[in-house]
Order: C-alpha cells, then sequence, then structure tokens
C-alpha cells in the first residue's frame, strides 16, 4: 500500500447527509498499470449523488465507504508503468464511467457501477483512476469550473451535437428548461455557435440571469402553461424549436412536444418532474404524429468529451457556478443546499 493519504469523504448509508462522513488520512492504493494518480481541487454535484445518498429512488446498491461525487478536477501527480494517455502535471476531469471504448455511449448499467457509486469519486483529496475515467480538461478553466463538465456539460453536449446533421448553428433555435447544470451548458453551447435560445424558468431573478448569458427568450413556465406552444410560436414562421433539451421527463415532455417542428429533436436527458396526469404523457406514436425524433440519453462518450473540451477551448465558454460555492469540510451544506432547488447552474465544493 502506498504512503500517501487522503482527506476523503464516505458515503457509510443511504439515510441521506448524515450517512457522510469525513475520513482524515485515508490511504492510497499504489497504481496499478493503467491507473493514474490525481491530486483533486474542486468537485460539483448532480441529482444522481442526491439520489444515492438519500435511497430515495431504487437503483442497483452501492457501495458502503464509497467516496461520493462523480465529477472533478485536479492535476496528474503520477501515472502507471502502461499509462500513455497522461503525465504527471496534467490538468484533467473526471470521466463518471471508467473502463468502455473511448467510442462507447455509456448505459445505465455502466452508470449504476460507476465513480460515487461502487467506485471511489471524487470528493477526496487525492484518488487513484484508471485512465478511462480522465479527459484533459480545457488550459483556461478553474478547477472548479471544469470540474462542472463531466456530467452536466457533457450530456448538454450530447443533446445538441449527438446527431449528425442535427446539431444547432446560427439560425437555428434552441429550447432548454430551467436553470439547472444541464440546461445552463446547453444554453451556453448554442449561444456559442449562434442559435437562438429559448428558456423556461419559474424566477424573474433567474430569468435575468438566463438573458445576461445570452438567451433571446424567456417564458414563465408557472405563469404560462402552455410554454411549449409559446416557444413554437417564438420560432421564425412558427414552424417550431429545432433542439428541445428536455430536463424534466413526464412533466414537461407535453409541452415539448408542441414546442419542436417537424424534423425537430427531442433530447430527453432527465427525469426530474412527475405527471399529474398520467394519460397525457406523450408516447412513441407521438414522434410519428408530429414527425420528430425523440432521443433519451445518459453523458456521452469519452470521444465527445474530448470534442466538448476543444469546442470550450476554442469558443472561451466558462462553464457557470453557483455564486455560493462550497468548502471541502463544508460538503454536507453543499448537497443540502442542491436539494433546496435555490441553486443556478451548478453547485460546486473546492479546495483549491
Amino acid at each position: 500500500m502506498s504512503a500517501l493519504t487522503s482527506d476523503s469523504w464516505v458515503l457509510e448509508g443511504q439515510k441521506g447527509f448524515s450517512s457522510l462522513k469525513l475520513v482524515k488520512d485515508r490511504p492510497v492504493p499504489d497504481l496499478g498499470d493503467f491507473d493514474v494518480l490525481v491530486k483533486l481541487y474542486a468537485a460539483s454535484l448532480n441529482y444522481r449523488d442526491l439520489v444515492i445518498a438519500k435511497g430515495s429512488i431504487p437503483l442497483p446498491g452501492f457501495t458502503p465507504g464509497v467516496v461520493p461525487c462523480s465529477d472533478g478536477a485536479g492535476i496528474i501527480e503520477a501515472v502507471g508503468s502502461r499509462v500513455r494517455s497522461f503525465k504527471a502535471g496534467d490538468k484533467v476531469c473526471t470521466h463518471l464511467v471508467s473502463r468502455l471504448p473511448a467510442s462507447e455511449v455509456p448505459s445505465f448499467s455502466d452508470i449504476n457501477s460507476g465513480l460515487g457509486q461502487h467506485i471511489d469519486g471524487t470528493l477526496r483529496s487525492r484518488g487513484v483512476f484508471h485512465e478511462s475515467a480522465l479527459v484533459s480538461m480545457p488550459p483556461a478553466l478553474s478547477f472548479t469550473e471544469a470540474s462542472t463538465l463531466s456530467c452536466s456539460g457533457l450530456t448538454a453536449w450530447n443533446a445538441l451535437f449527438g446527431i449528425a446533421g442535427h446539431a444547432p448553428k446560427e439560425g437555428s433555435s434552441v429550447l432548454v428548461q430551467g436553470s439547472g447544470g444541464v440546461s445552463i451548458a446547453a444554453l451556453q453551447f448554442a449561444v456559442a455557435v449562434g442559435a437562438t435560445v429559448i428558456a423556461t424558468t419559474s424566477s424573474d431573478a433567474k430569468a435575468g440571469r438566463l438573458k445576461s448569458l445570452g438567451t433571446h427568450h424567456v417564458i414563465n413556465y408557472r405563469t404560462d402553461l402552455a410554454w411549449g406552444e409559446t416557444a413554437k410560436r417564438l420560432t421564425p414562421n412558427g414552424r417550431g424549436v429545432d433542439i428541445v433539451v428536455d430536463v424534466g421527463g413526464l412533466s414537461t415532455l407535453p409541452q415539448s412536444f408542441k414546442a419542436v417542428k417537424s424534423n425537430g429533436v427531442i433530447a430527453l436527458t432527465g427525469m426530474l418532474g412527475q405527471s399529474e396526469d398520467q394519460a397525457a404523457v406523450p408516447s412513441l406514436i407521438d414522434c410519428m404524429l408530429n414527425v420528430c425524433i425523440a432521443r433519451g440519453l445518459l453523458l456521452g462518450t469519452r470521444d465527445q468529451f474530448v470534442e466538448m473540451n476543444r469546442f470550450v477551448a476554442e469558443n472561451g465558454v466558462k462553464p457557470i457556478v453557483d455564486e455560493k460555492v462550497f468548502g471541502f469540510g463544508d460538503a454536507k451544506d453543499a448537497f443540502r443546499y442542491l436539494e433546496s432547488q435555490k441553486h443556478f447552474s451548478k453547485v460546486c465544493i473546492q479546495w483549491e
């Protein structure tokens, strides 16, 4: 065993945030041939992290004592004897799923066996990762900014650019829902290529922030229950939105179908809401009736991660972090803040 140690948060059970425990000087394992030692400086939280800690949605278990969180960034301190992709001193982001070919899309099974659930994640000062769980981070970003890319950024990138011939461009339109991490990342990517962005929110304060990021139209979905039809009217000749990034699932899909144009794309990236009327939930038949594509997606490939990071660097995209950033010792408060849904974009923990 290596003489190195790491201060680490571990998840001892699934009874909520009381199950999180800070362990000082936890031993760091020796490097395997394809392993990389990373000194971590920041992590960002996802809804998945809440679910795992609380056991609120049945998932295929977790490993007691696992280090939570999948998203993080840091500097490589050492590499295994057969690692060729990285060297000491490289700045990297984590990828939730390891040991997959770079072009393979992660499945639910892959994600449920990934970082922060069955493999030690990022909420620690130092960690050993398989080289396939890392990508080079955009050089101009801070570690905190880069830590937001692992899940939210990559999911947004796949939602927008994952189908050849349907990527957003100047003159096309994108609808994003709310102000969570995936929606804000998708907004930023769409603005960077010159697309018209329509966003929904329930808060006037958040509407102002959405506009400051380049959103062209903001719709309050609480006061405008037919926001999908409103979004459609805001597009040229009322033809509809080219890409809808749907994060709500059952609660938002009916309006997403109202908004999308013929031959447009609904990218289903989340299941944050429930439907009060199950009969109103769209089915595959709605794809035919609306002549559109609806695709479910989880994260993206490692190749897409590399492509996204290149785009971020070339276009000067700066990921948005909530104004309230937490210290390493305040991880439980960060989890509670995410649960409160008072955040804008990504909740981050930093110790850089």
